[in-house]
């Protein structure tokens, strides 16, 4: 059949082997100092940058791996060149290799397709590759696309055409599934053979197990885009943390006054105070709202973690207390809902809040807490906290009671509710100790609004180690 002239050349003079063995040499040296690189550099697997270099590393001693392969051939191949001893240790390596990745890293093998005389020829190196016993024998250019994975046959039959009927290189990667069912991603080049006449005559092809090496290039390809997607992430959180007050999930900001139509009752005022050294946006929350009742119901807490996703589990949490708050539920029966809640949700985390409910007509509050610091009551000037009733943090334990505790207000009385982190490095009996010496100041302010100023003012500054919410309610006249 007609070809391309270019089919039919001379072999380029081989080598010499002073040459190849420079190279090989060459290679082993930096093959084991990039190998060395990445077990000295490289610990800590567990971050997306760090998996992204480690996929890097295993790329470049994989492809070096497969250099070193393809120089020994060359050198076996060299006339005289007694390479018996360079295949053992090569052998040898290829072994400690496979120990290591549990596969043998890229190999070649060959094959001739004699088409006058439907001669087949297979190097060993081809065998072992497919996984073919060397007794079964080679397989014909009809017979192959048998092995080849099914949605990959098409691209191996049009190489094959294109070379034997028009004479073109052949140049594919496919997939090749073993005897022992295995799939191994094969590269294959060749070229037709032309007889004197300028008709194809044979066909030799060269397939270049590439398993490994296309797999090392996945794990970077998907190590980099986990650490595009870290980083992505951190950047939503530094814009969340920018502005955190819109990212906590309250209906309100400023100060609030139940009931809503004027009459005396509770003025209510709360504040965020985001992390000094923290990036992303925490768990803390804050929430108030009236009850149909005339009740007002009032809400602080904390979750574990910090992120992008913490504003979402803080709304399904305040929705939650707002619910069972319209529904008439009471503050210690709806502290175990809450922790059933938090225990059951699709990702676990663990919380602590403080629950209020607040009658303006008997000035009765009553209140259930879960691991959160009690509120302070401020009245003529001085402070002190309330009695605790039982509670534990929310999600620790299915079996958790929360028992509920009352007091009477009189006017003018003022609460205070935070949660932990409002110090840093501050024990929540400290952090008390120190809000209660602001009881004269309180007792100036004109409205809780001025109390949770002088809050800001004395636990605002730099430092802190975590998020807080603080929240103040005044009993009015």
């Amino acid at each position: 059949m007609p070809s391309h002239v270019s089919a039919d050349r001379p072999a380029p003079k081989p080598p010499e082997r002073g040459d190849v063995d420079a190279l090989i040499n060459r290679t082993r040296r930096l093959r084991g100092d990039v190998d060395a690189v990445r077990r000295d550099a490289l610990a800590g697997e567990d971050d997306p940058h760090g998996r992204w270099q480690r996929a890097l590393y295993d790329l470049a001693v994989h492809q070096l791996d497969d250099l070193g392969t393809h120089l020994g051939q060359l050198r076996e191949g060299l006339p005289g060149s007694g390479g018996d001893a360079f295949e053992t240790e090569l052998a040898a390596h290829e072994a400690d290799a496979a120990l290591r990745t549990g596969s043998l890293l890229s190999r070649v093998g060959s094959a001739e397709w004699n088409l006058l005389t439907d001669e087949v020829s297979w190097s060993d190196e081809l065998y072992r590759i497919l996984g073919r016993a060397p007794g079964s024998g080679p397989m014909t250019l009809d017979e192959l696309p048998s092995v080849v994975f099914a949605e990959d046959q098409w691209l191996l039959t049009s190489m094959v055409t294109g070379a034997l009927v028009d004479g073109r290189p052949i140049d594919g990667e496919f997939r090749m599934v073993r005897a022992d069912g295995r799939v191994r991603t094969v590269h294959m080049t060749g070229e037709p053979v032309l007889d004197s006449a300028g008709s194809t005559a044979s066909l030799w092809a060269v397939f270049r197990d590439v398993s490994e090496l296309r797999r090392s290039e996945r794990a970077v390809r998907e190590s980099g885009d986990s650490l595009h997607r870290r980083r992505h992430i951190e950047q939503s959180g530094r814009r969340l943390a920018a502005g955190p007050q819109e990212a906590v999930p309250s209906s309100w900001r400023g100060s609030l006054r139940f009931p809503t139509d004027g009459t005396a009752g509770l003025d209510v005022a709360a504040h965020y105070l985001p992390a000094a050294n923290n990036a992303l946006i925490g768990g803390d929350w804050y929430d108030g709202c009236q009850l149909p009742s005339g009740s007002a119901l009032l809400g602080i807490g904390d979750l574990t973690g910090h992120g992008v996703g913490a504003p979402s589990a803080m709304a399904m949490l305040v929705g939650a207390v707002r619910g069972m708050g319209l529904a008439g539920i009471e503050p210690g029966p709806l502290m175990s809902h809450l922790n059933q809640l938090l225990e059951t949700s699709a990702q676990p985390a663990l919380g602590s809040a403080v629950c209020c409910r607040f009658d303006p007509g008997s000035r009765t509050l009553t209140w259930a807490q879960a691991g959160n610091p009690a509120p302070l009551l401020f009245r003529n000037g001085a402070g002190r906290a309330l009695p605790q009733p039982t509670g534990v943090l929310l999600g620790a334990t299915s079996a958790a009671e929360y028992g509920q505790a009352g007091v009477r207000l009189l006017p003018g009385d003022l609460l205070v509710l935070h949660t932990h982190g409002l110090a840093p490095a501050d024990p929540a009996d400290e952090t008390g100790n120190r809000l209660l010496s602001l009881a004269p100041r309180f007792a100036r302010a004109r409205d809780a609004q001025d109390s949770v100023r002088a809050i800001v003012e004395m636990f605002g500054g730099d430092g802190r180690e975590d998020d807080a919410c603080v929240m103040v309610a005044r009993i009015g006249l």
